[in-house]
């Protein structure tokens, strides 16, 4: 599982590597300046589109793995 402080370190390294301040990657993301600063202190409680937001501008990829990825859902099937 990935732990807020782990995300939020990559997210401020990744900014930093950019060279944008914590504000000009909210008017990028188009998010709040504070939910630049929570994300980043490593809130917990952020909302997911904001998330992706900020994930986005920072061209930081999410990758998903579960055990049902390669199931067929039961309306699928014929």
């Amino acid at each position: 599982m990935l732990e807020p402080q782990l995300l939020a370190t990559l997210i401020r390294k990744h900014r930093k590597a950019a060279g944008v301040s914590q504000l000009q990657l909210a008017e990028m993301a188009g998010v709040g300046k504070t939910a630049v600063f929570d994300l980043e202190k490593g809130k917990a409680t952020i909302q997911l589109d904001t998330l992706r937001k900020v994930l986005t501008v920072l061209n930081i990829k999410v990758q998903l793995i579960s055990p049902f990825m390669n199931q067929k859902d039961d309306h699928e099937k014929s």
